[in-house]
């Protein structure tokens, strides 16, 4: 088992530099239907951000939004729901939230397991690809170290090789 600060064991990252990190970037993926936008999603260590845009003029009064463990429910009260589908982890529901803003409905949706990268967001939703997935997995990996290293800047870090689970990597994350 290594010991030591955790700089000093060979990690898959080259250019690590002393510093603040200013943000780490995040891609919203979009899931389509038919042509057309359902919803964009992205994630993060602890959370998963769901963006919708609903029919012009509609209140944050009128949408009936229910976020449940394992299942999620959006829709206009008094109409079929928009989205009626089990997510494809679980979820805290009770730190779970949603904002309707500027004309975009924000889920803000905690993760049941941190760390975990999803690989789609509802089930029978297309799943990531490869590509996109590894290349989450990188700003998850980033947002561990910068997490797990206050203090050094991870902007500019880059991975040679294979992206490890942010999950597991190193003995895994010291929180649940």
């Amino acid at each position: 088992r290594a010991s030591g600060p955790p700089w000093s064991h060979p990690l898959p990252l080259i250019g690590l530099v002393v510093g603040t990190m200013d943000k780490i970037e995040y891609k919203r993926i979009k899931f389509q239907h038919n042509g057309q936008t359902v919803y964009e999603w992205e994630q993060s260590l602890e959370e998963l951000h769901c963006y919708i845009t609903p029919p012009p003029g509609i209140k944050a009064k009128q949408l009936e939004i229910d976020i449940g463990p394992r299942h999620l429910k959006v829709g206009i009260k008094g109409n079929p729901p928009f989205l009626d589908e089990d997510f494809v982890e679980f979820v805290n529901s009770k730190e779970s939230f949603w904002t309707l803003e500027d004309g975009e409905l924000h889920l803000t949706l905690c993760k049941g397991s941190k760390g975990v990268t999803w690989r789609g967001m509802l089930k029978g939703h297309e799943a990531l690809d490869e590509f996109t997935k590894t290349e989450v997995q990188k700003s998850l990996m980033l947002e561990r170290f910068q997490a797990e290293n206050p203090g050094f800047d991870f902007s500019g870090a880059s991975f040679n090789g294979q992206v490890p689970d942010p999950k597991t990597f190193m003995e895994g994350m010291r929180y649940q």
